[in-house]
């Protein structure tokens, strides 16, 4: 069975790629296709496959401002040749499911979240946009929705990463997703001894306005506790610019000192709402619990009472009486890294795999 994956830009390793690494280890056979590959930013396991980009990776500085080409990605997937494929996988969060799939071929799309920039998050990132961004969005966004939808209609499946995600599936395309959550390295973390334990709370991902950092920021300015944040972005320099004197700001570091802060720190604060949030589920299983906000793929892996607590709106005040009221509750480091290997890497490929037979059993049952 000759396969190929198609991903939106291979540029760094984050959560969609981490998908796209356990998609290679289903089908080590696979084809990999993309906008734009740098192979010095991904892993190993992603460059051994054949990567094939789209005419994207040959204009000017497209590494770097790949997503400044985004009105010409639809003509460059839709270039991209799948004559004999026979199973098509797109991992979908910028645009890739709109590759035009050979017609006796299986098209199952793992979707992270519809384009949140066209969809549910536009009018946030028209307002953060500069002035020729905001003059330029709306009829390049206009022309880009009326494609995604319409590209909607060439995916056989969807399989979304969280309910969440199902439901803007559902709403944006009019189309039904199995959930099945992506593939979190659990095994990677350890609980710490409780001689180990440091008196600081981490805040841990990358540092841009959706997430809101900097009311966790804020929040601990007023309260008074040690947080230290790790975690590059946009709004690096501004978090800098806002943390008092108990604020340790430490940037973007190596996966061991990360994993280290993880298994130390008292709780993981999670202030954005996420289509899922691995951030969360790594914690847990370093045997933290995590204080998030109460919506998006959080509510889903977080267990009130158990693993964390939630807050109900995005403010510092909502921030500070969760604290408060994590410092209040028991913490069962074992039981908490039980409940975060439910979102390990193996029931991720053990469903994948469930799903992805099932499609092509019936496909080919129903065939005369």
């Amino acid at each position: 069975m000759r396969v190929a994956i198609i991903h939106y830009w291979l540029v760094g390793m984050r959560g969609g790629e981490k998908v796209v690494e356990a998609l290679c280890d289903m089908y080590p056979q696979a084809d990999i296709f993309t906008h734009v590959y740098v192979p010095e930013m991904v892993s190993d396991k992603i460059r051994r496959h054949k990567v094939i980009p789209s005419f994207i990776n040959s204009l000017p500085r497209a590494s770097k401002m790949y997503k400044n080409y985004l009105p010409l990605m639809p003509m460059a997937l839709e270039h991209l040749d799948l004559r004999g494929y026979d199973l098509v996988i797109s991992s979908e969060s910028g645009p890739a499911k709109g590759i035009i799939p050979p017609a006796n071929a299986l098209h199952v799309c793992y979707c992270h979240t519809p384009m949140r920039y066209l969809w549910n998050m536009y009018h946030d990132y028209l307002a953060g946009a500069g002035r020729l961004t905001r003059l330029l969005m709306p009829p390049l966004s206009h022309y880009l929705r009326a494609w995604d939808v319409t590209s909607a209609a060439r995916v056989d499946s969807f399989v979304a990463n969280s309910q969440t995600v199902a439901g803007r599936i559902r709403r944006y395309y009019g189309a039904d997703a199995t959930v099945i959550y992506p593939p979190v390295d659990t095994d990677a973390f350890s609980i710490a001894e409780p001689s180990e334990l440091e008196d600081y709370y981490l805040m841990a991902g990358e540092l841009v306005s959706y997430k809101r950092p900097d009311l966790a920021v804020r929040a601990f300015n007023d309260l008074k506790l040690k947080l230290v944040v790790i975690g590059g972005g946009e709004m690096l320099d501004e978090i800098k610019r806002l943390a008092g004197p108990t604020i340790t700001i430490l940037g973007p570091q190596p996966f061991d000192v990360l994993r280290s802060h993880y298994a130390r720190c008292r709780a993981l604060i999670f202030p954005g709402e996420e289509d899922f949030g691995m951030v969360p589920v790594e914690a847990m299983a370093s045997g933290r619990p995590v204080i998030a906000f109460g919506r998006g793929g959080a509510v889903e892996t977080v267990k009130e009472g158990l693993s964390g607590t939630f807050f109900k709106e995005q403010s510092v005040s909502a921030i500070s009486d969760a604290v408060q009221r994590m410092a209040q509750m028991p913490v069962d480091p074992a039981a908490i890294a039980a409940h975060s290997r439910q979102f390990g890497r193996e029931p991720f490929l053990t469903k994948m795999r469930d799903h992805i037979d099932g499609l092509l059993n019936a496909r080919s049952s129903a065939r005369p």
